[in-house]
This record gives C-alpha cells, structure tokens and sequence, in this order.
C-alpha cells in the first residue's frame, strides 16, 4: 500500500498540530453554545475523532451520509442515505468534512441543513483544495486546517476505492495507482 504513494504531503505530527490548533479555536469559539458537530461520512471519520477528542465544550456529535453514486459512477444528483438524528432547530451547528475539493457535495450538505434552521452554521474541513472549487459553489470553509494543491491524495481518512483510509498521514497517491 505505502508503495503507492509518490510522497508524503502531510505527516502524522503536522495534522495532529493542525488538529489540536482547530480543537482549541472551536472550543473557544464555542464556549457556552453546546454545538452539535456533525460529521460526513465516510472520509471525515478519523478527523472528527481526532479533532472532537480535542475541544473543550459541552456538545453533541451526529454524522450525515450523503452520496451521488449509483454503483461506481456519480449521477451527480446528492442524495441524503443517512440524516442527523438531532434536531438542529436554533442550535450551533459546525460540520466537519475531511477535504473541501469541488465543493459540489458540501454545498449541498450546508444547504440541507441550512433548511433546518441552526441558530447558526460553519464549515470545519481539515484539507481545502481551491483549485477544484464548481462554479456556483457559494459556500466557504470557516476553519482550514491546510489548503492543498490539485493532487489526489489518500491517507487519514481519505481513499481511493475504498482503500488507504487507515494511513496516519495525507499521501499523494503515484497515478499509475489510479490511472
């Protein structure tokens, strides 16, 4: 598995540094709010874990799943297979996502829970790559744990059929691996 990846773009420790740096901004920021942090599978599991273990506030954690693909191919129409379980009705509300890339499924994800009337509503993502943003996309992160280049990358959560989730960095995976 490690032979595939051309090269290392985040170590292990620069994530848990830039993990603990946001833990502490949301946890000041959210001092006495009781947010609800909510998660969208599958890719922003091992970041939620990471970054909830280090915030400092009375909260409540839920998870989304939400997915354009019939089989392996993209239909391009988002679908919610898995709501928040909580009512989200005039409460603080913070989604952590593992990587802000096109934006398109992130867009939909802030607009299905903006219809749900949070008191408020910010974006966490501990990757952000600019350079892929759709147009139409209107939304911004408001916590960045790194911007990144156009590279695909693996590793922390992140995969590429399913595998390299369980890397403890952010790799560039070779393209012949994905080619």
């Amino acid at each position: 598995m490690e032979e595939e990846i051309l090269r290392v773009l985040l170590s292990e420790e620069e994530i848990a540094a830039k993990v603990a740096e946001l833990g502490d901004r949301l946890s000041r920021d959210y001092e006495g709010k009781n947010p609800i942090f909510v998660g969208v599978l599958k890719g922003v599991v091992v970041f939620f874990s990471d970054v909830i273990r280090k915030i400092r506030v009375p909260c409540q954690i839920d998870f989304m799943w939400i997915s354009s693909y019939a089989g392996t191919e993209s239909t391009g129409n988002m679908v919610v297979k898995r709501d928040v379980s909580e009512d989200i009705k005039g409460r603080h509300v913070v989604i952590l996502e593992d990587i802000f890339d096109t934006g398109s499924s992130l867009q939909f994800t802030y607009d299905h829970l903006l219809a749900k009337e949070p008191a408020s509503l910010k974006i966490c993502t501990l990757l952000d790559k600019p350079e892929r943003r759709r147009s139409g996309v209107t939304v911004k992160p408001d916590y960045v744990g790194f911007v990144i280049p156009n590279e695909f990358v693996v590793g922390y959560g992140l995969d590429y059929r399913e595998q390299y989730r369980n890397l403890p960095y952010v790799g560039i995976l070779k393209p012949e691996a994905y080619l």
